[in-house]
């Protein structure tokens, strides 16, 4: 594993949202409150400023991201940067915005809402899958960490203020199968879950907010390792890279004062790790 390196070294107010492109080869992240979205192929970043906070997206096809706004889930054209509406999310709650979402391996979109100022009890963890948006998951305050096992048998998810990561069992649709269980309690170490994902192994490497870092548990949720980053409030990893080596890594300058130079950067570190890629998002008729 190297030394981490700086993907970008635009200053983020909130970082989120980290993807790997299959198709385009490339990162994607989000600043939410910054309300961009930004792409970087290795070579070079590109960046789209939006009208409201945005925060997650799913690829659907080489330029169609599905993307979660403050307001709705929509089909952004990286290309022709078009808008297409598709749901509306929370549209009338202005207490909420969307935060930390990812596609599932059946094609579904999950998406978690929480409070701006981050009301306790606000949030909700919603799904889209072909044409429906349901609710799957409410009370929650800070939602983080969804993310799946490889084998689409279980989806993990967490209220970060809790300081536990939850599993749930899916169908073969991708619906949830029965009740949350406590997987991972992160509590007794002090440590505050934020976005996650696995590899090809189902490993669960997650972004822990004030810690530096993104750790890495086994299925079991033994802890393996860390990766250490410059920056306290690291918030969203994914796998990468030709070979889905390269662990990418958001940040957030949010709070943070102007001297720590890499607040809100989006690191890069190759790892002996293989990361998994990340599955399409399927649009009835296509």
């Amino acid at each position: 594993m190297t030394d981490c390196t700086t993907l970008s070294d635009t200053r983020c107010i909130l970082g989120e949202g980290a993807l790997w492109h299959p198709e385009r080869g490339s990162f994607l992240w989000f600043d939410i409150l910054g309300h961009r979205l930004f792409e970087h192929d290795g070579n070079a970043e590109r960046a789209w400023q939006f009208d409201r906070p945005v925060s997650a997206a799913g690829w659907i096809d080489r330029t169609r991201l599905m993307v979660a706004s403050s307001r709705d889930l929509f089909i952004f054209d990286l290309e022709s940067e078009t808008q297409q509406h598709v749901v509306d999310l929370e549209a009338d709650n202005p207490v909420t915005r969307s935060n930390d979402g990812r596609a599932d391996p059946q094609g579904g979109f999950w998406i978690g809402t929480m409070g701006y100022n981050a009301e306790s009890g606000a949030g909700a963890i919603y799904r889209w899958y072909k044409g429906e948006l349901r609710k799957l998951f409410d009370g929650l305050s800070i939602t983080n960490a969804i993310c799946f096992s490889p084998d689409g048998r279980h989806a993990y998810f967490t209220d970060t203020l809790s300081k536990m990561i939850q599993r749930v069992a899916l169908d073969q649709e991708g619906w949830p199968a029965g009740n949350a269980e406590n997987w991972l309690d992160l509590g007794p170490e002090g440590l505050s879950p934020d976005g996650a994902v696995t590899d090809a192994e189902g490993n669960f490497w997650n972004a822990q907010w004030n810690a530096s870092r993104v750790a890495c548990y086994a299925p079991d949720g033994q802890y393996l390792r860390s990766v250490s980053l410059p920056t306290p409030q690291i918030t969203c990893p994914c796998f990468g890279g030709p070979d889905l080596t390269r662990l990418m890594a958001t940040s957030a300058a949010e709070g943070l004062p102007d001297d720590d130079l890499k607040a809100g950067q989006t690191f890069v570190v190759e790892t002996d790790v293989t990361g998994r890629a990340e599955p399409r998002v399927l649009i009835p008729g296509l």
